[in-house]
């Protein structure tokens, strides 16, 4: 039996969980684990929280769905999805989702392979106690690149082994012990003396600046991101769907879980921060602190935890396995979306897919892993800006383009008239213009990227 591109079968999940849980995997990464919790103190705590559900329901909720829709309703790749249903012309958006997950995996992975490195010398006891020394030695340069190697090595060999025992098994095994390391390392962080201003500043309601122009952009921005949109990783996620399950009930189980790591984080993080007298070293009281992801995940927290002695380095060790655990699980479905894209159309077996876009995105990390500058302008073009440009499209394109046939592959699941409608206008009328704001307040981060980068 061939596909509908004339290659051979199209792979599916074995099961409903697997589906779940590697969508879930893709949606949960190293920015759910640190940035979150850190936009959320910077901006108002609970104001945060509250704008970003509101976010999450009325923007991340329909463009999720959206990309599921897609994807189950074509069953090909992003590309080929777009040319099939909305014509030639939109197979560019199609060719932008496979370059925002070859371009984000390329930056995204030498961080990934900074956790794998220190989740090794965590387990083994060998984190030096000068940590910022350390992580100036093996954060960029040559030690750098090696570990950016090796990650992207397991990432292809995964992606090789297919949907079922590739991507699927993974997510089966990792998601639940990311999971219950999480919850642990939150409960462990209840028995800190000090946690409860930690928890304050964490939640604390500064409700007027649910009004605050930067807060509601971020708080929309990080929405978006953290659910894994605007680069076809869902999208080709849903094509490997073979049941006519409730799109609508799918999303809102991501999203939920997607955003309970996040939180959960948080309550880890925090108590950490104010147990150990780390707020002034982060800036968390004044200027936001451009390091501070680096200086709070790789350098200040680890010195500070293992100073408990045993049980610190224990500690650290299980924040960083989960880390690593994170960036697997969505490097493996950055890489998919640029191999799905090489299968359907070039008819490529699997194998070679894999193997050729990993190369090529081992290659074009090397930049990365030798300038953190060059990091930083990728995660601003590539992972914020294409982002916003990808969802935007993709809400127009379905809102407007094939909403009947959205529709209807949407009721298979959901018999409920009231609620595609909502889905409906939300596509249609509220996703683009917040998008395209977004977007337009994300400009100006990317040129002070850029101008760091050739020190303009």
């Amino acid at each position: 039996m061939a596909s509908p591109t004339g290659s051979p079968q199209r792979d599916s999940w074995g099961s409903h969980a697997g589906f779940v849980l590697a969508a879930i995997g893709s949606a949960v990464g190293l920015g759910n684990m640190w940035r979150f919790s850190y936009v959320a103190a910077e901006g108002g705590g609970a104001a945060f929280v509250l704008l970003y559900l509101g976010f999450v329901a009325f923007v991340g909720v329909p463009v999720m769905t959206s990309e599921l829709l897609v994807g189950r309703l074509a069953q090909v790749s992003p590309i080929e999805a777009l040319k099939r249903l909305g014509g030639p012309r939109w197979a560019p958006l199609g060719m932008l989702f496979a370059f925002c997950g070859l371009g984000i995996l390329s930056y995204y992975s030498v961080i990934a392979g900074w956790t794998m490195r220190y989740s090794f010398d965590a387990i083994r006891g060998a984190l030096p106690d000068d940590a910022a020394g350390y992580f100036a030695r093996v954060g960029t340069g040559m030690p750098a690149v090696l570990t950016h190697v090796l990650f992207m090595a397991i990432t292809i060999t995964i992606v090789v082994g297919g949907i079922k025992k590739g991507l699927e098994r993974t997510a089966i095994v990792l998601m639940p012990l990311l999971f219950v390391l999480l919850v642990g390392l939150a409960i462990w962080a209840t028995t800190l003396s000090g946690g409860g201003p930690g928890y304050a500043y964490y939640l604390r309601p500064r409700l007027s600046e649910l009004l605050d122009p930067a807060i509601i952009t971020d708080a929309a921005g990080q929405a978006f991101f953290s659910l894994s949109l605007g680069m076809g990783a869902l999208m080709t996620y849903a094509s490997y769907l073979r049941s006519k399950e409730n799109l609508v009930k799918e999303t809102l189980t991501i999203a939920v879980a997607d955003f309970g790591v996040a939180f959960l984080a948080g309550l880890f993080i925090f108590p950490i921060i104010f147990h150990f007298d780390l707020v002034e070293t982060l800036g968390l009281g004044g200027e936001l602190n451009t390091d501070s992801t680096v200086g709070t995940l790789f350098i200040a927290m680890p010195a500070a935890v293992r100073s408990l002695g045993r049980m610190g380095n224990a500690v650290i060790a299980a924040f960083f396995i989960m880390l690593f655990f994170a960036a697997l699980t969505s490097a493996i479905s950055l890489l998919e979306v640029v191999v799905s894209a090489a299968i359907d159309s070039w008819h490529w077996s699997r194998q070679k897919a894999a193997i050729v876009a990993g190369a090529t995105i081992t290659l074009l990390g090397i930049p990365s892993a030798l300038n953190l500058n060059v990091l930083d302008v990728g995660d601003k073009l590539v992972g914020t800006v294409l982002l916003m440009v990808g969802g935007f499209f993709t809400s127009i394109m379905v809102g407007y383009k094939i909403l009947p046939q959205a529709e209807q592959e949407l009721s298979l699941g959901l018999d409920n008239p009231m609620a595609i409608k909502v889905w409906r206008n939300l596509v249609r009328y509220l996703v683009p213009p917040v998008l395209l704001v977004v977007l337009i307040f994300s400009i100006p981060k990317l040129v002070t990227a850029v101008k760091t980068l050739f020190g303009v």
